[in-house]
């Protein structure tokens, strides 16, 4: 099993169109620290799960019959807009699994073509694809949204994004199956660099530390990261380790 990061970014990704702070500088002119919006894609069997459906380059990169399923964590525009173009192609229909989220968005479920959306997703029950056991893990946002679990051979990875700090209930979960991949959103530095402003609908660095020491995974990787937190970060190096790292896209995670 293998998890590959498409991106790692949030909604405004890296660079940010027309900023100029040392981050956004750095990404114009180094390819390597740009970021698109946060998604995965998991390879198993011969067979790929997109995890949310954002890639700018989706349809060319996953040519038709290329996908066996996509998974979404909830239903906010930056996470689906790509569905927007894939649901007029033709072809064997794919499966789409969500959380319940009756209003989707736009016009989704209305028009839907080429995707088949499947009966909601339950918190806590897992379900298989492919041999790898699922489990949807309800997370703090604006709108209804799933975390996941992968367990392959009893070894775990746990997405998850978009969040502001974890349920107890999830905490819990996570703590009793020990994770070995945590890669978890955090968009914001700490409260001090932005003059105690708590954060909204997201992590920041103070919120993941108390996540990784309740949760304790083998190794956390920060995803949908924000430019204000890649600017803190390049003068921050001491809070990042070998087992607490900002993720990369196309970043690679193998069990």
């Amino acid at each position: 099993m293998k998890l590959t990061l498409l991106g790692t970014g949030n909604a405004s990704m890296l660079p940010v169109y027309g900023c100029t702070c040392q981050a956004c500088n750095r990404a114009q002119h180094t390819s390597s620290y740009r970021r698109k919006k946060t998604s995965a894609v998991i390879e198993h069997q011969g067979k790929q799960l997109l995890l949310d459906a954002n890639a700018d380059d989706l349809l060319s990169r996953f040519p038709a019959g290329s996908i066996d399923r996509i998974l979404l964590t909830h239903y906010h525009i930056d996470h689906v807009h790509s569905l927007f173009d894939l649901r007029w192609g033709v072809g064997t229909p794919i499966h789409v699994d969500g959380p319940d989220d009756p209003q989707g968005c736009d016009d989704l479920f209305k028009h839907s073509g080429l995707l088949d959306f499947q009966p909601p997703r339950t918190a806590f029950k897992a379900f298989s694809w492919q041999g790898i056991t699922i489990t949807p893990l309800p997370m703090n946002h604006s709108k209804v949204c799933f975390g996941y679990c992968f367990e392959w051979q009893g070894r775990r990875i746990a997405y998850l994004t978009d969040t502001l700090g974890l349920r107890e209930d999830v905490t819990v979960w996570l703590a009793a199956n020990s994770i070995e991949v945590m890669l978890i959103d955090c968009s914001f530095p700490p409260s001090s660099f932005r003059e105690g402003r708590p954060p909204v609908n997201h992590n920041d660095t103070d919120t993941v530390r108390i996540i990784q020491q309740a949760c304790q995974p083998t190794k956390m990787g920060l995803i949908h990261i924000g430019h204000d937190l890649e600017s803190w970060a390049m003068d921050n190096p001491n809070y990042f380790t070998d087992c607490r790292f900002l993720a990369f896209d196309e970043q690679e995670f193998e069990l």
